[in-house]
């Protein structure tokens, strides 16, 4: 399951983009918090702080437990803003959550012995990932860190689903569970195969160019030729 992070932040009463331009210049990141039924609150963290906690992986598919003050509240990460250009967060939003309510999260897919599967080693295939992460749905204590999918017996022209991730206890797919259900493939194994150019094309572009410096070369001949008769 999905470990508990510890993050401190303050309370902020001023508002708007002035406002926020302000605390990133002096090192604070501008966030929001809401739902669990109560009003959005704004608050602000600590820009090196939360830059080191968004280093971990698992940061973005845990718990957060946000101290502000005495007060501690449990969230998840609803969105996170960065700049195009500089390591720099720009925004948070949070999500409160409650211990009895299901939430919904998305968390990434960790492929195991690609490198040892049946179609890479006895098929010369390459594994293709055609998803990196999924959405999934549980209550807060159930809340895997990632999901796990074993590629060991995959085979050549094989290709896996969402109904193959082994989910633990309590946890489910939204896009399975749907009306109608959405099993999309997740990875495939494939031989990567890469198109020849057709030499026969490039044979006859030989023969157009050689055929059009022979008709120049005779153009050129025939001009010669009038230019003589004139004089």
């Amino acid at each position: 399951m999905a470990t508990t992070l510890d993050l401190i932040a303050e309370f902020r009463e001023d508002s708007g983009k002035g406002s926020s331009r302000r605390l990133r210049h002096a090192g604070k990141v501008p966030a929001i918090i809401y739902g669990a039924g109560r009003e959005p609150r704004a608050l602000t963290f600590n820009h090196n702080d939360l830059i080191r906690a968004t280093e971990n992986e698992s940061f973005f598919s845990s718990v957060l437990s946000v101290q502000v003050g005495p007060n501690v509240r449990k969230a998840i990460l609803k969105d996170i803003q960065v700049h195009p250009a500089k390591r720099q967060i720009m925004h948070l939003d949070l999500q409160r959550i409650v211990e009895d309510e299901k939430i919904k999260m998305t968390v990434p897919i960790h492929y195991l012995n690609e490198e040892d599967a049946v179609g890479v080693k006895t098929g010369g295939g390459t594994i293709g990932k055609l998803r990196t992460e999924v959405e999934v749905s549980c209550f807060p204590a159930n809340l895997p860190e990632y999901l796990s999918v074993d590629l060991g017996a995959m085979e050549l022209d094989q290709m896996l689903h969402l109904s193959d991730i082994e989910l633990p206890d309590g946890v489910e797919l939204p896009e399975l569970v749907a009306d109608p259900p959405r099993d999309e493939g997740i990875v495939s194994c494939h031989v990567l195969r890469v198109a020849a150019e057709p030499e026969e094309d490039e044979a006859a572009e030989g023969e157009d160019v050689a055929e059009g410096d022979a008709a120049g070369g005779d153009d050129a001949a025939a001009g010669d030729d009038d230019g003589k008769k004139s004089d």
